[in-house]
């Protein structure tokens, strides 16, 4: 137990504040001198040991009945390593612009709010810490540790499983761990948002797999930088969250990984710059079975890694020309409608030619062939009343398909493709029955056929004889009436009767499509 004649005279003036919660103040005045990166050169005036620190949150000064006791303090070295692991403080610790020669050590410890702002220091270990308030970290620098006791990899902030009441604000704070975890708070709940804004910077892999964000996290014009090959800057696997502010001028230098996160309200990267790994080599996004009502990607600039988002599902997706890149995979990805932000103006994209040929475009951008992205954006376009625009997706993935059949399948697929447009262009047929019925007409017309029953029946047509061949339903009354003897006119005739199945089919079913549709 520390004693009064023990203290040095910062120490016992932060002795006899403490009991009524009053601050004391340090610093010189003078920016250069109050520099907290050159704290390490602080002399005793301004030195204030962990010990201390620890000894009045644990209770070693008496508090007066009527009075709000709280440690808060500015502008100190602090000697020593700063250990409250497994403690139940009552107080609130308020430390501003101070500098630590040690780590602070908060593992397992439950706490009132904590504030460490505009300060250095050497790591900070919170796993499984329960804070009832707020944690402020704002304008801080947070170093890396060593390393974790749980992960043995160099962390700067660690709050695993951790629990806060409150939120989290680390505004204009600098968390560095090259190579290893500036953030790990897999498992985190956060009760208040959690706000990483206003030049916030990170150096190392943002770790919140499975956290509970509620009221969301906010990282608008923040930077990540993740270097090296396959580096995640972000990682909010399983996470769910009201909201993912990642927009204007955010930048991340690293994978974003989404994968499996719920966000109940609005995913936006408006604005933002998605660098992916720096060797290329690893999605610039990766968000499969992300789920998200508005997912916002219009994005500053295309991103230099690709973009998943297999078995996503999102009720909005909001895009510009700068969101997609050369790979993005869309294979199970399911959305409700798509917004267009052109100019500033977000309009739903609609059904124009050009635009159902740029979103097939889009779709072909994933690797190898899948059938669910033409089948989703062909819904998309029906839901809004397109048909026309659904059937030219649903052409555009029989092609697609083709590739990949046989050589025999695909000479079957190029023919059904020029003559009815796989059914999807009926009106390819319209235009095959116009030109094989000139074709037969004047074939036919210059000669003369064979009367099945010699002096009955109508006269020879060519024009109606071609018709009969061609329309396989009822009858004109010529094609039983006449034969060929010559070879060549009875083989077009066979073939006639062979394109007339088809062709009138094809008829038949866009003129019922359009019925129905009126």
């Amino acid at each position: 137990m520390l004693s009064y004649d023990e203290l040095t005279s910062p120490e016992r003036e932060l002795w006899d504040a403490f009991p009524q919660g009053r601050r004391v103040d340090l610093r010189t005045g003078v920016p250069e001198d109050d520099c907290v990166t050159e704290g390490g050169q602080w002399d005793s005036a301004r030195t204030v040991r962990a010990a201390v620190i620890v000894a009045l949150l644990l209770g070693a000064r008496a508090v007066q009945p009527g009075t709000v006791a709280g440690l808060r303090l500015a502008g100190a070295r602090i000697s020593g390593r700063l250990n409250l692991a497994g403690a139940q403080i009552t107080y609130v610790l308020w430390l501003e612009d101070c500098w630590f020669e040690e780590s602070v050590d908060l593992l397992g410890a439950s706490t009132q709010t904590l504030v460490i702002t505009g300060s250095w220091v050497p790591g900070i270990e919170a796993d499984s810490a329960c804070v009832e308030g707020n944690l402020d970290l704002r304008r801080s620098v947070v170093e890396s540790l060593t390393s974790s006791p749980f992960n043995h990899v160099s962390t700067a902030l660690s709050l695993s499983d951790a629990r806060v009441t409150g939120g989290m604000f680390l505004n204009g704070a600098r968390i560095n761990a090259p190579g290893g975890w500036a953030i790990a708070a897999g498992g985190l709940v956060m009760e208040g948002g959690v706000f990483c804004q206003g030049g916030f910077v990170a150096r190392g892999q943002i770790r919140l797999m499975e956290a509970q964000l509620p009221r969301g996290l906010h990282m608008r014009g923040a930077r990540l930088e993740c270097p090296g090959p396959r580096g995640v800057a972000l990682s909010l696997d399983h996470a769910v969250a009201s909201t993912l502010n990642l927009s204007d001028g955010f930048i991340a230098d690293g994978t974003v990984r989404l994968r499996g996160a719920q966000v109940s309200d609005k995913a936006t990267f408006e604005g933002a710059v998605l660098n992916g790994p720096s060797d290329g080599d690893g999605p610039a996004l990766l968000g499969m079975l992300m789920q998200a009502v508005d997912f916002d990607f219009t994005l500053a600039r295309p991103p230099s890694g690709t973009v998943d988002l297999r078995a996503a599902q999102v009720s909005y997706l909001h895009d510009n020309e700068h969101s997609w890149p050369d790979v993005v995979e869309l294979d199970g990805f399911v959305y409700g409608s798509i917004k267009k932000v052109q100019s500033g103006e977000r309009r739903e994209a609609t059904g124009r030619r050009e635009s159902a040929a740029s979103r097939v475009a889009w779709i072909r951008r994933s690797p190898g062939y899948s059938p669910q992205p033409y089948e989703q954006l062909a819904n998309w376009y029906r839901t809004i009343g397109h048909d026309d625009d659904a059937r030219r997706v649903l052409l555009a993935k029989q092609r697609h398909r083709r590739r990949s059949l046989s050589l025999s399948a695909r000479l079957w697929g190029h023919l059904l493709d020029v003559t009815v447009g796989y059914g999807y262009r009926s009106w390819l047929a319209g235009v095959w029955l116009l030109v094989l019925t000139l074709l037969g007409t004047v074939s036919f017309g210059t000669h003369s056929p064979n009367p099945a029953q010699p002096g009955e029946g109508a006269p020879f047509q060519p024009l109606v004889y071609t018709l009969d061949l061609l329309i396989p339903i009822g009858g004109l009354g010529q094609r039983t009436a006449w034969y060929w003897t010559e070879g060549s006119l009875q083989w077009l005739a066979y073939l006639l009767i062979a394109f007339g199945w088809v062709l009138t089919t094809a008829v038949i079913a866009g003129v019922t499509r359009t019925l129905q549709k009126n």
